[in-house]
């Protein structure tokens, strides 16, 4: 395809030139994948081949007005955020507007009015721009075949965070019914920060081989370590001890974006930041559990220019393009070298222009991570590990989904859903299996009517009751978040304030204070799921925990961090005090390093600690911590509790740990995980997501939706009844494959028992230096055990001697 003479001449309006990428997707002859930098004009490229296409044919005596009508959906704009498909409807509405073409862009979103939506499922726009969720609730009325049946091309943008989830397998397998409705649609996926092309190609590829585009990644990133007059304390995450150097170089930018990586340490950022702000300088807050409404004028004050600065989380990391935005700064680790680049990329929203970006690290043992954070970004090292095959309560989803639009044969949905790239290596038995749950609930729960959801009548598989296709479709989707109360102000018609998890809505009473938005208030009632709060700074209040606050470093970089704490050589790269304190750490003890894991077993406060340095992540090290205080109560060392970091676990007791090696051996820590799991509420929790995902639990009701407490309590009594009647359930096999690698991450222990061969152990007389931070951190898990007990009579008898009750 060639780009018409009156793209040509708007590009020179604009004094620009088409990029050699934007030009290569037009020319491709099928389904493409352009990976480019920030900046690089992606959205103007995935839709470029649609708007020639949309635009006037050129004839001998001009541009004729009268070309073929195009009636009905083109292209459609699949993104993972809501706000990026309004972000794209305003940047994709001027070039349009612009050369003249008579396009109709519509949106299709949770948020979108039930009329227009109506309308739309009769009367399609030429371009819908829609999330995933959304598209799977319109595949899944009988309409689907007659609104994109003349469907043309498919944009998938963001296409690497998509990829990162289930919505990205729900969104794959929405393609594949998409490829079956129209044969001739070319799909082309927009990405940044890949670290393997040819799998994210191969995780959207169909039945042919998909093109990578991979232009320039253009100049490295201006970006270092912010220096600070003070220095990084030694435990603790918030970062604060920066904030007069962040303020400095919030002033000195155009605007900058204060990226932090949890929703509870950004509010505590912002009031610390605020407090600090003698300029008054305009400064904004921007998170998920805030209230849409202001997060919408955040960013709209954002793409006016109005604010020097936005302290932001995840909420702010994809493609919103803001130009102005030339500084980006990040407090505490990034803990993924992909999260890095993404938030680097915010700044400096040009293509050949370096991005600037400052790293304040929260403690010491970050400090080092980031570092090595730094060195994998110049060394353009992305960190990501290998996607498993498609989640099967995502496909029993589907199948559910298929059938309210129509009968299907099984055997035709089969072939489409191996189509799939997540789905590709799909058994027929596991398609069965979901199969057979989607229509009875499985052998448990056959006997339930409503679970019998699918009847086979003339070879065909069908709703046995069209009117549960409402229900399925009021519960589409992959994401089961913990349950939100909202939040206002008092009396009527209150401002909006945003939402906070029910678990710590319940931890509050009226008169405790909480901090949200960057304001303290204080709860004055909970009335129909809503708290009413009153402003109130009189009192420190108590922080909301949302849910998802700790991110686990990613396997790549705690490699890198080992190897740099390993190495003397490379400590030059550290700040001096952090140097210092990895030499005394090697003349006390010794250095952690690759193939080596260390562990150390020291006095302290009346009771023995035991630190082991296995670098595997926050929660794979928190499951080890179960599993090892798990075997030091049988073998009577009288664990007391533990607490987990990134880097390490520390476990503290009342005898000494004089050899672990059998404590941590691989298979005796795989057979003591199925024991743990079974009664474990990881599992619970694991299962009722699964559930909920799977169309067993349904969260929403018509006229209704289940409280958080009430999906937990009848998903437990579930959980109960498979494990023991049918511990072969589909449910309960998905559920362990989840906690294994999800919230449990035990293959990250096998993986670090798996890369140290070597071990070694050391008794010292006191704490270790890199042990000592630890005893500083909060997160400390009690174990309730015989060791419990064993101190509450050695205190008790204690006591009585000091009393002269007993000699």
């Amino acid at each position: 395809m060639i780009l018409p003479q009156i793209f040509h001449d708007w590009f020179d309006r604009q004094g620009w030139q088409p990029h050699p990428h934007q030009l290569a997707l037009l020319a491709a002859k099928g389904d493409s994948l352009l990976i480019a930098p920030t900046g690089g004009g992606k959205t103007l490229a995935g839709f470029l081949p649609s708007l020639v296409e949309l635009a006037p044919v050129e004839g001998p005596d001009g541009y004729l007005e009268n070309r073929e009508e195009r009636r009905g959906l083109h292209t459609l704009y699949v993104s993972p955020l809501k706000a990026l498909t309004a972000d794209i409807a305003r940047n994709l509405g001027r070039p349009v507007a612009e050369l003249g073409l008579d396009i109709r862009i519509e949106d299709r979103t949770g948020d979108t009015g039930s009329a227009q939506r109506r309308r739309q499922r009769v009367d399609p726009p030429h371009v819908l721009l829609t999330t995933p969720e959304s598209l799977a609730l319109m595949l899944s009325y009988p309409e689907a075949p007659a609104i994109f049946g003349g469907l043309r091309r498919v944009v998938l943008d963001e296409l690497h965070a998509l990829a990162e989830s289930k919505r990205g397998d729900q969104l794959m397998l929405g393609l594949a019914r998409l490829r079956a409705l129209s044969p001739g649609v070319r799909v082309t996926g927009l990405s940044a920060t890949v670290e393997d092309p040819q799998a994210l190609a191969g995780f959207m590829a169909g039945a042919a081989p998909v093109e990578i585009v991979e232009p320039d990644p253009g100049p490295d990133p201006d970006i270092a370590m912010l220096p600070t007059a003070a220095p990084a304390p030694w435990a603790g995450g918030g970062g604060h001890y920066a904030i007069p150097e962040v303020l400095a170089a919030v002033r000195e930018a155009r605007t900058t974006i204060i990226f932090i990586n949890t929703r509870a340490q950004a509010e505590l950022f912002f009031q610390a930041l605020w407090a600090a702000n003698d300029e008054n300088l305009p400064i904004g807050l921007h998170h998920g559990s805030l209230a849409r409404e202001q997060r919408a004028r955040v960013e709209a004050a954002m793409a006016a220019g109005e604010l020097r600065a936005v302290v932001a989380t995840g909420s702010l990391d994809l493609g919103i393009d803001w130009g102005a935005v030339d500084l980006v700064i990040q407090v505490g680790a990034p803990k993924n070298v992909k999260r890095l680049v993404q938030r680097i990329g915010r700044a400096n929203h040009r293509y050949n222009a370096p991005s600037k970006a400052r790293i304040v690290p929260a403690n010491r043992f970050e400090q080092i991570e980031c570092v090595a954070a730094l060195q994998a970004v110049t060394a353009r090292d992305l960190d990501g590990d290998p996607r498993g095959p498609g989640p099967l309560d995502v496909l029993c989803q589907h199948i559910l989904l298929t059938a309210c639009a129509a009968p299907f044969d099984a055997d035709a949905l089969f072939a489409e859903v191996v189509t799939a790239g997540p789905y590709r290596g799909l058994s027929r038995a596991d398609f069965d299996a979901c199969l057979d749950f989607a229509a009875t609930g499985g052998y448990a729960l056959r006997a339930y009517d409503r679970w019998q959801r699918l009847m086979l009548r003339d070879g065909l598989w069908r709703l046995r009751d069209p009117r549960a296709a409402r229900l399925l479709r009021m519960n589409v989707g992959t994401i089961v978040e913990a349950e939100m109360l909202k939040v206002r102000m008092r009396g009527r018609g209150g401002a909006p304030l945003g939402e906070v998890e029910e678990a710590f809505a319940a931890s509050l009473t009226p008169g405790d204070s909480f901090l949200i938005g960057g304001r303290v208030v204080r709860m004055d009632s909970l009335r129909d799921m809503v708290i009413q709060v009153t402003p109130d700074a009189s009192q420190q209040p108590k922080i909301a925990v949302f849910s998802g606050v700790k991110l686990a470093m990613s396997t790549q970089l705690a490699h890198r961090v080992q190897a740099m704490i390993g190495d003397p050589v490379q400590h030059t790269a550290l700040p001096k005090d952090t140097r210092d304190w990895l030499g005394l750490q090697a003349r006390v003890s010794r250095l952690p390093e690759p193939g080596l894991l260390l562990s150390e077993t020291f006095p302290h406060a009346g009771l023995w600690h035991f630190a082991i340095y296995g670098f595997a992540g926050r929660n794979a090290l928190q499951t080890l911590g179960l599993l090892l205080t798990r075997e030091m109560e049988e073998e009577g060392l009288g664990p007391l509790g533990f607490l987990s970091t990134d880097y390490a676990l520390l476990v503290w007791s009342l005898d000494p740990v004089r050899d672990p090696a059998p404590l941590i051996d691989a298979a005796r820590l795989r057979a003591g995980l199925g024991d743990w799991l079974g009664e474990n509420a990881v599992m619970k929790r694991t299962f009722r997501n699964v559930a909920v995902v799977a169309g067993l639990i349904q969260r929403n009701m018509p006229g209704a939706r289940k409280s958080g407490r009430q999906a937990t309590f009848s998903s437990d009594i579930l959980y109960d009844t498979l494990r023991k009647y049918d511990p072969d359930h589909l449910m309960l096999r998905v559920t362990a494959d989840e906690a294994g690698r999800g919230l449990v991450d035990f293959g990250r222990i096998e993986e670090m028992l798996a890369r140290s061969p070597r071990r070694e152990h050391r008794v010292l007389e006191r704490v270790s230096p890199l042990a000592a931070p630890l005893l500083l951190e909060v997160g400390r898990v009690p174990i309730r055990g015989e060791g419990r007990e064993r101190l509450a009579q050695i205190e008790a008898d204690a006591l009585m001697r000091e009393a002269g009750l007993v000699a």
